[in-house]
């Protein structure tokens, strides 16, 4: 016998399958200090385990925005739980700190479990890149306010750092060199613009453009990024003066985020190997280049900012992890940014 709470749009056997379908998924993310609390009320992890001895905690929550709605229209799932870890563990990495967990939030119109198993299988793979357990979650099934098939997920991440080894910016000087590590593409970012330029231009997405060794689609579903192997690396390595990860705001709003007042930055953009589908989006939005770097990465996802002396240092230790980099520019004194093409 169908049950009410069934006749109101809501399926607890999904709900159970469901978890039972993303368990593993879980499982594999397990680090040191998780304390195996799937299923528990709160997600539980044992900091004290580590062995700090000043701890700072560093959080960060966001979500992947509209890029949701390529996801929906590509009937792809599986990568979308990348892009939310990595808006979070990217920004805690700025402040010089480790992500230690992830806790994710799904919001959906209709539970299907396959689906959900694809997106936490996208969220473990994430966690995994960023060396992070993912101790806990929710799935909200919401008919009524969540179209059958659309969904949306944000993510919680939390990071430690020793006190003394926090980067707060404050240490970035006149004539610090900057030095970009490249994006996979778009990002999370941006995708309001993304979509209005495809439906103005008449774009399709399963369509292979000149330039492209994929659809439209699946280059624009490309996973965020996630850097934090390759900055836990240089952080042991080399001091840094300060680092920013470029999102929402592009250029333009990021850099100063982290700059001492009185100082901003000059870059010279045709040090960027720009990605062909930044200069593909421009040309048929009809987008000033100004307004592309205060929307996009536009190839340049995370950034360095490092006293001159260090500079070889930093370049060694990249060609090291076959690292692809651009010298972008320095620090300067003033207030206005500086970008030149």
């Amino acid at each position: 016998m169908e049950s009410k709470y069934s006749e109101s749009g809501v399926d607890l056997e999904a709900g159970y399958e469901s978890v039972r379908r993303i368990k593993s998924h879980v499982e594999r993310t397990h680090i040191k200090g998780a304390m195996n609390s799937l299923g528990a009320f709160g997600g539980m992890f044992d900091i004290s385990s580590l062995g700090f001895k000043e701890p700072v905690l560093v959080s960060g929550t966001d979500g992947v925005g509209t890029k949701l709605m390529i996801a929906f229209e590509m009937d792809k799932h599986d990568t979308i739980g990348i892009d939310a870890v990595a808006m979070c563990v990217n920004d805690i990495l700025v402040q010089g700190a480790m992500p230690l967990y992830f806790l994710d939030y799904i919001a959906i119109g209709k539970n299907y479990p396959a689906k959900i198993e694809a997106i936490v299988k996208g969220i473990a793979d994430g966690c995994v890149m960023s060396e992070c357990a993912l101790i806990g979650g929710e799935t909200a099934e919401m008919p009524g306010m969540y179209s059958d098939g659309h969904y949306d997920i944000a993510g919680f991440a939390v990071g430690a750092c020793e006190k003394k080894k926090l980067i707060t910016g404050e240490n970035i000087k006149e004539n610090d060199i900057i030095v970009g590590l490249y994006s996979s593409g778009i990002h999370s970012n941006g995708f309001s613009l993304v979509r209005h330029i495809i439906k103005e231009s008449n774009l399709s997405l399963q369509k292979k453009y000149d330039g492209f060794d994929v659809t439209l689609g699946e280059n624009i579903l490309t996973p965020t990024r996630i850097y934090v192997k390759t900055v836990k690396h240089i952080l042991e390595k080399v001091t840094i003066n300060g680092m920013c990860h470029v999102t929402g705001g592009g250029f333009y709003e990021n850099i100063p985020r982290v700059i001492p007042n009185g100082l901003t930055f000059d870059i010279d953009t045709k040090n960027i190997k720009t990605p062909h589908i930044f200069n593909f989006l421009m040309e048929h939005g009809k987008v000033e280049k100004k307004e592309m770097y205060n929307v996009f990465n536009m190839g340049i996802g995370y950034i360095f900012m490092i006293s001159p002396s260090n500079l070889d240092s930093l370049t060694s230790i990249l060609k090291d992890l076959g690292e692809d980099y651009a010298i972008l520019g320095k620090i300067v004194k003033g207030d206005e940014a500086k970008l030149s093409w």
